[in-house]
């Protein structure tokens, strides 16, 4: 039984069931995902933010951010967050799987992983002994024809950063086109259209949506069956083998918590009973900073060009008939991966860059004005040290949990996003670039000092919706689930999801997740390929 059909569960649902003696039960808490809005790739502007296919969560007051409130929204569809995110596809650092296997996840050092990475890709590279030519996840370089690309690139070129052609080679930093999950027809790829609907024929799978799951329940230590309302019924499955949680970092522990499985003193606040006192349940919660940075356009170059409504309507019908033009894919100029200090082992930031605001809108001549033609060059911190947690606010599943972030509680974080941001300002300004570069709307060029930049960063500073960690997987007393997913202290209990990993990736998370609920599925079914015999790397130093 799996709880949750998003970016993992999808994945474990369709591989599990390859196996006609396993059958498996998926409750999905949000309803299906074939709406054109999710599959034409642009439409993600619109899907992230509607009710119906997101969870509307916030953040508690941010105290670092001038108490401010953040927008969470989480996928709630079959795929997920897949079904609505940016579709960026980066695996992160070889280094941070490395990294996460010293930290007691043995079994997922980079040399373990990287099978399933090739396992799970379609790319559009072929296959190789670094990408995967065969698997179910389609992944595709951005067209960057209407983006300013190469202005861009030749810019970073010239302001001395590196290029790369394949930011998962090499020395696994640099600038590029970003790569995204983005099938041969322009289309979408999430892990429903990847994954799950290829596999929902199957008599052996059962996929039950708009089902809230209530709670777990347990018979001592031993998880048997979950409660689930579906339709105004309350419905109880009992599960034959495991029950597995892949509801994401933030239901997850949630629904761990509302088991009686999570901190004590915390459950006992909540009038619930305690079946197994674990208290790393919602702790360690970690998430990408994004800090904007924004300039004018000196000359009206960018994508608001394609943003006119006549040429918008011929883009989304371009589209439906060929999976081609404008709305087939992102509107990301490049990809860069940086270091903010030569001497650090791996890039520490990410600029997104965007030859557009995420919220410019339709216009025309003579009826709706043109949204101001910008630039973006968010800084996102890779590897934050800063962490939060995720907690019940009531003891009910209809209740959204109380989310605290804590971000730049780490005055490294801070530091980090000075630099970056001073990294951003070095590119923009550079020519070409600087070419069809005007003034800097944000953070502005009168903030050039310290305590200004980190102004800035209290009051503009938010979320890549890149949540992770709160039921970690390693050794320890914080540890929740152990290297083969499995809830510690408990019986017939798994959570497969980014909330198990022990700290961010190198950039976005989904293609790591994707990864995760490949290796879990082969680590259920007692088949786990073998590690890979890597020749050294060329990290830079």
């Amino acid at each position: 039984m799996i709880v949750g059909a998003g970016s993992a569960g999808a994945v474990l649902a369709a591989r599990l069931t390859e196996d006609p003696a396993t059958r498996v039960l998926l409750l999905e808490a949000g309803g299906g995902a074939d709406s054109w809005l999710i599959r034409m790739p642009l439409g993600f502007l619109k899907a992230l933010f509607q009710p119906k296919y997101t969870w509307p969560y916030w953040t508690e007051p941010e105290p670092h951010m001038n108490n401010r409130k953040l927008i969470l929204p989480r996928g709630r569809l079959l795929g997920g967050s897949s079904s609505i995110n940016g579709m960026v596809f980066m695996r992160g650092h070889s280094s941070d799987f490395d990294r996460w296997a010293q930290m007691g996840c043995t079994g997922w050092s980079y040399a373990d992983v990287l099978p399933y990475f090739r396992k799970m890709e379609n790319s559009w590279r072929g296959a190789s002994a670094l990408h995967g030519g065969d698997g179910p996840l389609s992944v595709s370089p951005n067209a960057t024809k209407w983006l300013l690309h190469d202005e861009l690139m030749a810019a970073a070129k010239a302001a001395g950063y590196p290029l790369t052609d394949d930011i998962h080679d090499g020395t696994e930093e640099g600038v590029g086109k970003v790569e995204l999950t983005i099938d041969r027809n322009g289309r979408r790829a999430s892990t429903y259209e990847a994954y799950l609907k290829p596999a929902m024929g199957r008599p052996n799978l059962t996929v039950v949506i708009n089902a809230l799951t209530q709670r777990v329940l347990t018979e001592g230590k031993r998880a048997t069956s979950v409660e689930y309302r579906h339709e105004g019924q309350l419905v109880t499955a009992t599960a034959s083998r495991e029950v597995i949680l892949s509801g994401g970092t933030y239901n997850s522990p949630q629904l761990l918590m509302l088991s009686g499985i999570g901190p004590a003193e915390h459950l006992r606040e909540m009038g619930i009973d305690v079946v197994h006192d674990l208290p790393g349940v919602g702790q360690n919660l970690s998430e990408h900073p994004r800090v904007p940075v924004l300039f004018e356009a000196s000359k009206p170059v960018t994508f608001v060009n394609e943003l006119r409504f006549d040429r918008a309507t011929k883009s989304v019908i371009q589209w439906y008939l060929f999976g081609t033009g404008p709305f087939a894919r992102q509107v990301n100029s490049a990809n860069p991966v940086l270091r903010t200090d030569p001497r650090l082992a791996q890039p520490d930031i990410q600029l997104w860059c965007n030859p557009v605001t995420l919220d410019a809108h339709l216009w025309f001549p003579g009826i709706k004005k043109a949204p101001p033609h910008k630039f973006t060059a968010d800084v996102i911190l890779l590897h934050p040290e800063s962490r939060g947690k995720v907690f019940l606010k009531s003891p009910r599943a209809e209740d959204h949990v109380g989310i605290f972030l804590n971000l730049f509680s780490a005055p490294a974080d801070f530091a980090t996003a000075r630099a970056g941001i001073r990294i951003a300002r070095t590119i923009y300004r550079t020519p070409p670039q600087a070419d069809i570069t005007g003034a800097e709307l944000s953070p502005g060029e009168q903030a050039q000092s310290d305590a200004a930049l980190d102004e800035h960063v209290r009051a503009t500073a938010g979320t890549t919706q890149h949540p992770l960690g709160t039921c970690r997987m390693g050794a320890g007393p914080m540890a929740v689930v152990d290297p083969q997913l499995r809830v510690i202290g408990m019986e017939g209990l798994r959570v497969i999801d980014a909330s198990v990993m022990p700290d961010e990736t190198g950039g976005n998370i989904n293609a790591p997740t994707i990864m995760i609920a490949e290796r879990a599925a082969d680590i259920i079914r007692g088949r786990v390929l073998p590690a890979d015999d890597l020749p050294a790397r060329d990290h830079a130093a």
